[in-house]
Order: C-alpha cells, then sequence, then structure tokens
C-alpha cells in the first residue's frame, strides 16, 4: 500500500507530503482543473522531491507528443491519463496510469493494456468487477483522513489517491490532514 497526493501546486506542499509519508506526487496539467500547474511553474523546484518519490503528471486528452514532452522537461516518472485515451495512443518512454471515473456500480473499467496500473476515480464501484485485472488497482474519489482505512479494507487497492479530500482550498493541502490521511492509510 503507498499514497498519491494529488493535485500538488507548491513546493510547500509537496515537500509536507513527502515528510508525511507520500510515495507518488501528483500535478495536474489539464488547464480546467482548480489545481492546474504547468511545466514553467514546477521547474524551479521540482528536482527537490526526493528521488525516490515517484512524480505523476495527470493529463486529460493530452496528445502523446505533448505528454512525452512535458515529462522529459520535469523528470516525470508516470502519466496518469484521465480522459478518453485509447489504448493504442499513448506517451511512449513514460510509464502509464489509467484512470477511469466511475459513477455508480455499473460504470465500466476496462483492463486497460498498456498501463502499469488502473486508477479508480469515484466512491460508488463494485471491485468484484475487477478480480480478472492484471494490472494492479488505485483507489480515489471522495476520501479523506475519515474513511481511507475503511476504503482501503473493503477495496484492497494497490494503492491510495487524494487531492481535494485535503484541500483547506483548491490547490493548497491542509499539512495536518494530509499527514492524518497517509497515517491512516499505511495503517491499514
Amino acid at each position: 500500500m503507498f499514497v498519491k497526493i494529488c493535485g500538488i501546486t507548491n513546493r510547500e506542499d509537496a515537500l509536507a507530503a513527502v515528510d508525511a509519508g507520500a510515495r507518488a506526487l501528483g500535478f495536474i496539467f489539464y488547464p480546467a482543473s482548480p489545481r492546474h500547474v504547468t511545466a514553467a511553474q514546477l521547474k524551479p523546484w521540482i528536482n527537490e522531491i526526493p528521488a525516490e518519490i515517484w512524480k505523476v503528471g495527470v493529463f486529460v486528452d493530452e496528445t502523446p507528443d505533448e505528454i512525452e514532452s512535458v515529462g522529459a522537461q520535469l523528470g516525470l516518472d508516470i502519466a496518469q491519463l484521465h480522459g478518453c485515451e485509447t489504448p493504442d495512443r499513448h506517451p511512449q518512454g513514460i510509464r502509464v496510469w489509467k484512470a477511469f471515473r466511475v459513477k455508480n456500480t455499473q460504470s465500466t473499467v476496462l483492463d486497460y493494456p498498456a498501463a502499469e496500473a488502473i486508477l479508480i476515480d469515484g466512491q460508488a464501484y463494485d471491485w468484484s468487477q475487477t478480480a480478472h485485472f492484471t494490472r494492479p488497482l488505485i483507489l480515489a474519489g471522495g476520501l479523506d483522513e475519515n474513511n481511507v482505512r475503511d476504503r482501503i479494507q473493503r477495496a484492497r487497492p494497490w494503492a491510495v489517491d487524494v487531492a481535494s479530500g485535503i484541500e483547506s482550498s483548491p490547490g493548497r493541502k491542509d499539512h495536518a490532514r494530509m499527514k492524518k490521511f497517509i497515517e491512516a492509510a499505511l495503517s491499514s
């Protein structure tokens, strides 16, 4: 089990997440997100993140060329694809996680062959539908420090991912809540 803190927009939150025990940090390169960042904003400080912490770029319907370019500029470890991407058109030279937003227990999640892991973003999901998956599963959506332990026990994911559930405002992490979230997840 490991924790990814997503929607990192500033150096202070990134380093606090690392200090609290996060193993991965997510940076959202989708302009419509309130947690949107650019390569230029991250470049001055992203190298302060320890090498063992995975840097995950979150992209929505971006071209493989653009993902590869941003990944190379910033030394990203993983591209998390959060749009309508297809397995035949994905970035090269960077690990890929594929995210699926689920609205209810009937939502479809595919075992995306080009992905190292599958992220399921949503509170209501029938986890028995993923029993045949060959890739690790990441649980996201609606998580906070009060419910993460219970959700982990029900879903048994490889990792958990949180963004808004531990924020004081969009794009700003509440460091105390973040620490409690990571402690709860890692103790599950």
